[in-house]
């Protein structure tokens, strides 16, 4: 495609963006096949989330109780409204690796449930260059659609293995009582991983080859900065 056609299509969709988003027909035609996928991903992440979120919460009640007359709905539409705005005063304003790492810190006294999920809610934004929604010339990043699948797998491990003390996490996951067995929280970011590699497999032409892998110990392993 030549750079006279590019620029035709990119002032054709710059002055029908306002019509693309009312119609219905026009934002189907505005996409591709790749676009459509893409938004069912980032839906499907977004459901994947909000069942996190509330399942942390459920598991781990004090947290709310750490802002006085929190609930879960509120902090579900703190999370999840449109557009995002997910820098919170109380999280001093951290999002993505960043909000993670102070879910998961000794020094952190806040709710480390809204924490966690700021941080996951945000990176995996960031994975899909800060949009909701594809459109025919977007474009998307192999690499950082990885790098955030790694960071799930980390995170996973750190929930069970990391807090004040060896046998006590600071909040509770997966649960191994023969009487009550709980993996659901396992299989939930098995679903997130799963999305991410295979979102980041479709935008590199079904290859691997450029996204670049770093091979580390997962209990030593650095989160990934991801960056838009």
């Amino acid at each position: 495609m030549t750079f006279r056609i590019i620029a035709i299509l990119m002032i054709i969709f710059g002055l029908a963006g306002c019509a693309v988003t009312s119609d219905p027909g026009l934002r189907r035609l505005a996409k591709t096949d790749i676009d459509l996928v893409t938004d069912a991903y980032i839906d499907e992440q977004e459901a994947l989330c909000r069942e996190l979120t509330i399942k942390l919460y459920k598991r781990n009640p004090l947290e709310l109780q750490r802002q006085p007359g929190m609930t879960i709905s509120r902090r579900l539409q703190q999370l999840f409204q449109r557009p995002r705005a997910l820098h919170f005063t109380e999280l001093n304003s951290e999002t993505g690796t960043n909000a993670i790492e102070l879910a998961l810190s000794d020094d952190f006294h806040g709710d480390r449930v809204f924490a966690l999920m700021t941080g996951i809610t945000s990176m995996l934004d960031a994975s899909y260059g800060g949009r909701t929604e594809y459109f025919m010339l977007d474009s998307l990043s192999a690499d950082r659609l990885t790098k955030s699948a790694r960071n799930l797998e980390i995170v996973l491990w750190r929930l069970k293995h990391r807090g004040p003390s060896a046998d006590t996490p600071w909040l509770l996951t997966n649960s191994l009582d023969p009487e009550q067995p709980n993996l659901s929280f396992e299989r939930l970011f098995g679903k997130m991983i799963a999305l991410q590699d295979m979102m980041a497999t479709i935008s590199n032409g079904g290859e691997q080859r450029n996204i670049n892998r770093v091979v580390q110990g997962i209990a030593s392993a650095a989160l990934f900065p991801l960056g838009i």
